[in-house]
């Protein structure tokens, strides 16, 4: 067959580009925490995302994008100010202006992130001892990495402070 056909700039150039892979082990894709919206509430004492302004809404991605290099232990030892970036609680909040919803089951563990001074971001994680195992109904494995995002808190109501 004839060699008319080749480019051997391109070839060149494609060769030189890095082939990424999950199966690395200098890939940490398996540790890094996911963010799952589906169990989001609108609540009178919390916001929509509507609500929150252009400026707001960009932090707050921002934040997402930086955190999801991390898996949410990691972001528990880490510290904005005084404050742990994530922090589980180990039930919902009893000094609260939020209402606990009832599509939550019954084993979430409430957490928040810190997101700026006052703003927050409330949901919850599956516990420890669903790790890796197979729901029965979906024969997927649960993950307990994947923090459910259920209310923004721009005010910093959902687990009120004595000032």
């Amino acid at each position: 067959m004839p060699k008319k056909f080749k480019n051997r700039r391109k070839d060149a150039f494609l060769s030189s580009i890095p082939v990424v892979s999950i199966e690395s082990v200098d890939n940490d894709i398996t540790k890094r925490c996911k963010f799952n919206f589906s169990y989001f509430t609108i609540d009178e004492a919390g916001q929509n995302f509507s609500d929150w302004s252009q400026d707001e809404l960009a932090k707050l991605f921002d934040k997402l994008k930086e955190y999801s290099k991390f898996s949410l232990d990691e972001l528990s030892k880490m510290k904005v100010g005084r404050y742990a970036i994530f922090e589980r609680y180990t039930s919902f909040p009893v000094n609260s202006d939020f209402k606990l919803p009832k599509h939550i089951p019954h084993q979430a563990i409430w957490c928040r992130f810190h997101l700026e001074n006052r703003p927050r971001l409330i949901g919850f994680t599956i516990p420890e001892e669903f790790y890796d195992k197979i729901h029965q109904g979906t024969g997927l494995r649960f993950d307990t990495n994947t923090f459910y995002v259920v209310f923004l808190d721009r005010d910093h109501r959902f687990y009120k402070t004595k000032k």
